[in-house]
């Protein structure tokens, strides 16, 4: 179903929309209801901005995620050195050498089990539960997390 709708436009519009009529052989009808349906519709500015939003919430909830983990890795390394500060008694000095001939042992063993497990694609931080609320992942909140039934 059509309607009518009767305007008044400048003059100088006016002959633009019959040049442009007669140039691409169209109705003066169509050329004012393309260029209503135009600029009712959202435009390539619109779409843009739209496409820009996505990827900058994208780009926060990464950032949140490597913040998250930044802060999980410092204080996983700030206990440990608590921990191991707090139980390593110091060693006499004849004892020095053979510790540190383990200690080096043992730190070799370590990159290398380290390099194993990045290599498979495993990572401490994944163990760890992404929405952790007072203290209790979310799979033992009594609440059931959104999207969940």
């Amino acid at each position: 179903m059509r309607d009518r709708l009767n305007l008044s436009l400048p003059v100088e519009l006016i002959g633009r929309i019959n040049e442009l009529a007669e140039r691409k052989r169209l109705t003066r009808s169509a050329i004012v209801e393309a260029a209503v349906g135009s600029f009712l519709s959202p435009d390539n500015a619109d779409l843009r901005e739209a496409a820009f939003t996505r990827r900058l919430d994208r780009l926060t909830r990464q950032m949140q995620r490597i913040e998250r983990d930044v802060g999980v890795t410092a204080e996983t390394v700030a206990l440990f050195v608590r921990f191991w500060l707090a139980i390593t008694p110091p060693l006499p000095a004849e004892a020095q050498a053979a510790a540190q001939a383990k200690g080096r042992e043992r730190f070799e063993g370590f990159v290398e089990t380290l390099g194993r497990r990045l290599q498979k694609g495993q990572s401490f931080l994944r163990e760890i539960p992404d929405d952790v609320e007072g203290g209790q992942p979310a799979k033992y909140r009594s609440r059931p997390a959104e999207g969940e039934s």
